[in-house]
């Protein structure tokens, strides 16, 4: 499978589900970054891998003139009806962080928030990202640690997922300073925080229900394969969840690298 094909694969599972139901879960990540990368009046701003709008609708409310790029149409639908109905100019539209179309230098701040990790060529998206950056400029990025909840996540997943192609990189790999670094520290002057979005949700079965209506792998998966499976998955996830039961709730710390930087 080329690159190309994987990324369709991944077009379609994110397209698969309401992701907007879930996007309050990581509102704190969010957050973080907006503090550290003030949008105002005035600046480009490039947001990549922009989901449903969450940073977009941040900065442009602020008064950057936002960009928002993603590979999933059904999410750029939704981030333009909600740019529309918050009264936002927002210039959405479906692409690739790997091959972007703009000029080089063309954005004062490049963002993402755990979108571009997922990008099979790690490589030519940090190039991407290196090249639309004007010099001064900041790049602010959010990518899930390999050892936290949301890693521990995905290994659980990947007794379900596709496997992935040879040469397609290992999007937890972002969520280490070393790898980060050496795809980025050439162009930017580099800063690293660790910091946590915690998950609390009071049963794994209420988890289970939220990430097949609204997260899209679980969702797709879930609606894919037979009954006899999915009930297998269930109580496989379920179980899982459980894991980090803490009293009457289930506490899950989901730890993230905060990158931020400014171009050389």
């Amino acid at each position: 499978m080329a690159f190309e094909d994987l990324k369709g694969v991944h077009r379609m599972i994110w397209d698969a589900a309401p992701f907007q139901e879930i996007e309050g879960l990581v509102a704190d990540m969010h957050d973080a970054m907006i503090e550290r990368v003030r949008p105002a009046p005035g600046l480009s701003w490039l947001d990549l891998g922009c989901g449903t709008g969450a940073i977009s609708t941040r900065a442009a409310g602020a008064g950057a003139s936002v960009t928002g790029i993603d590979l999933s149409p059904n999410m750029i639908e939704t981030a333009t009806r909600r740019a529309r109905n918050d009264g936002l100019e927002i210039e959405y539209e479906t692409g690739d962080c790997e091959n972007l179309r703009f000029e080089d230098g063309a954005f004062d701040v490049v963002s993402s928030s755990v979108g571009m990790m997922f990008a099979p060529d790690h490589a030519a998206t940090a190039g991407e990202i290196a090249r639309v950056c004007a010099p001064g400029g900041r790049v602010c990025l959010t990518t899930w640690r390999p050892d936290g909840g949301v890693g521990r996540f995905f290994e659980f997943m990947r007794h379900y997922l596709p496997p992935s192609i040879e040469g397609a990189g290992n999007p937890m790999d972002w969520g280490r300073e070393d790898y980060a670094g050496r795809l980025l520290g050439t162009a930017f002057e580099l800063e690293f925080e660790e910091l946590d979005t915690p998950l609390e949700i009071e049963t794994g079965e209420e988890y289970w229900e939220l990430f097949t209506r609204a997260f899209g792998p679980v969702s797709l998966i879930a609606r894919s394969i037979d009954d006899e499976a999915r009930e297998e998955m269930h109580r496989s996830f379920v179980e899982w969840a459980e894991q980090d039961r803490d009293g009457d709730m289930i506490r899950q710390s989901r730890t993230y690298l905060l990158t931020t930087g400014t171009r050389r």
